[in-house]
């Protein structure tokens, strides 16, 4: 038995190699599986959030189509009613157990966007608050991007990371077709093994994910590390387990050995860290001499101008900067106090000087601590 954490706020993703057949479209006894166990966990776990692929899936038959176009504008046509039929199936099954749902539409420019970042994470909260199943999926309407790799945010899974670290969720449950990760690719070795329980997400860990064999999906267990990752960032415990048996949700959330389980959450960030680390679009970069990598890295110091090489990019104050060593490695994001303008101006300079260069002084630092997330911060390299 694993012993996990008090559980209040839980992120289902449930991928479209679950949801979906082949060329079936959506697999409607899943759905009717799914919301009655959700509706048994919901009575001890009071919020619920669903991270739904399978907008195409869910509209490509009722247009006349006998597979999932590959044309994009099909593809938006497909997703377009999809949308509509696949949050009508949700609705109609958990209607049968007294609950309401809402239909989310997400875009990657909401999350690089702070202010309609936040305002989502209103949103969801109130929904929770009033007991609604929010149901969440990347609007592929218009999205024209993500749907040329099959749904993807990159994919579901990098979303329910976000959607997690947004909220503040407890628990990311991700449902794949496989039990869980294993030690190497359980379809070329028969003698793979189920790797229960991970605490660090390290390289040789993501060296033996593979990518998503089933044909419908495309996240892979490299993309669930990944998401994972983030969650973990933001202090959700995560669990991957077979979504196929809908009963495998209850038996994870009850202690039993099924799936992988995630546990390790020592750094928890902030909304804030966590947004710029994980949700907001880069702008430009900074080259930093080793002085600052110093001041920044080990001594958890806030950066100065005096320590910037180099300025790459065009951005604006309070855009979000990627901070890299004189051998270009990133090493940190933030949220910078100068545009790439001035920047240039009183790179290598220091703080006193700054007055007298630009004509007016917004701080010392050119990224405060406050607004700085160090990629060892991060768990990267």
């Amino acid at each position: 038995m694993r012993h996990l954490p008090e559980i209040e706020t839980l992120v289902i993703k449930i991928g479209s190699n679950v949801l979906l057949g082949q060329n079936d479209g959506v697999n409607l006894e899943f759905i009717s599986s799914l919301t009655s166990v959700l509706a048994d966990v919901n009575k001890k776990i009071k919020n619920i959030v669903i991270v739904s692929s399978g907008a195409v899936g869910a509209g490509f038959r009722h247009l006349g189509f006998s597979s999932r176009p590959k044309n994009i504008t099909d593809r938006q046509a497909c997703a377009a009613i999809g949308q509509a039929r696949l949050i009508w199936f949700y609705e109609k099954e958990f209607e049968n157990f007294g609950k309401s749902v809402a239909q989310i539409l997400i875009t990657k420019d909401d999350f690089s966007n702070s202010r309609r970042c936040l305002n989502a994470r209103y949103a969801i909260r109130r929904l929770l608050e009033l007991g609604v199943v929010p149901i969440i999926n990347e609007n592929d309407t218009v999205v024209v991007d993500e749907l040329k790799y099959f749904e993807s945010f990159g994919d579901n899974d990098n979303l329910s990371a976000l959607v997690a670290g947004l909220i503040g969720a407890d628990l990311l449950l991700i449902l794949s077709d496989v039990n869980g990760l294993y030690d190497k690719n359980p379809s070329v070795y028969p003698d793979a093994k189920l790797i229960h329980d991970v605490q660090y997400i390290d390289e040789n860990l993501m060296s033996a994910a593979g990518e998503s064999v089933s044909g419908v999906g495309t996240g892979g267990m490299g993309s669930k590390l990944k998401a994972a990752k983030k969650a973990l960032n933001a202090g959700c415990h995560v669990g991957i387990i077979n979504g196929r048996d809908t009963a495998n949700i209850q038996r994870f959330i009850n202690g039993e050995l099924v799936g992988t389980y995630f546990s390790h959450t020592e750094d928890v960030y902030r909304i804030r860290k966590f947004w710029i680390a994980h949700a907001a679009s880069v702008k430009g970069t900074i080259s930093i001499d080793a002085g600052a990598v110093k001041a920044i890295v080990d001594m958890k110091k806030s950066l100065l101008p005096s320590g910037v090489v180099n300025v790459t990019g065009r951005f604006g104050i309070g855009d979000i900067i990627s901070v890299a060593d004189a051998d270009g490695r990133e090493l940190a994001k933030g949220k910078t106090r100068y545009s790439s303008k001035d920047m240039r101006q009183i790179m290598g300079r220091k703080s006193a000087e700054i007055f007298d260069i630009l004509g007016y002084k917004f701080s010392d630092e050119i990224i405060h601590r406050d607004d700085l997330v160090v990629s060892a911060e991060r768990g990267h390299g």
